[in-house]
């Protein structure tokens, strides 16, 4: 019963968080503006003194699917994510390649792929989450390291 309550608050806490979240925080969507989205992000992101993860994909992506399912079962690391960075999702498919948006950053190895700028927008990483996998699965060690490793980040 108790594992029971536990993983019900969890997912509470998560749905709650995930409510307050900007849109382009929480899912792909073709029709967003990039561009607009990531105005909006740069202004947040200088009024809560942090930096902006810009995570590239889109709904026909297996592995943004996963990425996100193992977010939202590893809630501690969702919520660490959210103090950290900003998180800007950014469509890219036949519908909407956002290719315009996309020309001032280096290009993606696979998807999804993140991109880390300061609170301006200016590039500081690339980042393949090939990366974050350990025997074909996301690690939370892995994703932990990369987390702390921008939370202190100058």
């Amino acid at each position: 019963m108790k594992i029971f309550v536990t993983v019900f608050l969890a997912l509470q806490l998560s749905s709650a968080a995930a409510a307050s979240l900007p849109a382009y925080s929480t899912h792909y969507d073709a029709t967003r503006d990039a561009f607009a989205d990531g105005r909006d992000a740069i202004r947040l992101a200088a009024s809560t003194n942090r930096k902006i993860l810009i995570e590239v994909g889109g709904d026909w992506c297996t592995w943004c699917h996963i990425l996100d399912r193992f977010l939202q079962d590893n809630t501690d690391l969702q919520q660490q994510l959210h103090q950290t960075f900003v998180l800007l999702k950014i469509n890219v498919s036949d519908a909407n390649d956002n290719a315009g948006f996309l020309t001032a950053f280096p290009r993606p190895l696979g998807y999804p792929h993140m991109y880390i700028t300061d609170s301006s927008g200016k590039i500081l990483w690339s980042q393949d989450t090939a990366e974050f996998l350990q025997q074909g699965k996301y690690s939370r060690q892995r994703m932990q390291e990369f987390i702390t490793k921008w939370k202190n980040h100058e």
